[in-house]
């Protein structure tokens, strides 16, 4: 499957439109990390849980997204953007979303 952040694909063309497909997650954040943090906030440097965390929000999110193209019959995603949100005090939704299209090779 192909993933773009773009409108198109070089050597590709978008024969079929499929249309909206997305992917979310919500995470908590853990309290005894949120004390580390904080910690580390005082000192100043990277914060690598939530790096780790927020990493695999991304992969979840792309997943699910790439999953529900597949189900629609797309074989690539053009316009892929994140969004997140804060549900609640100490939980975060990412969302995946693009288009889903039909892309076929570029006869020369």
């Amino acid at each position: 499957m192909l993933v773009t952040t773009t409108h198109e694909i070089v050597g590709k063309r978008i024969v079929k439109t499929v249309g909206l497909v997305m992917g979310n997650t919500i995470r908590a954040r853990h309290l005894g990390h949120d004390m580390l943090a904080g910690l580390k906030n005082l000192v100043g440097g990277e914060i690598s849980d939530y790096t780790k965390m927020i990493a695999e929000c991304r992969e979840e999110a792309l997943d699910r997204m790439l999953a529900q193209a597949r189900e629609n019959g797309a074989n690539a995603v053009v316009e892929v953007r994140f969004a997140t949100s804060e549900m609640m005090e100490h939980a975060a939704e990412l969302l995946a979303y693009g288009t889903a299209v039909v892309v076929e090779d570029i006869q020369e």
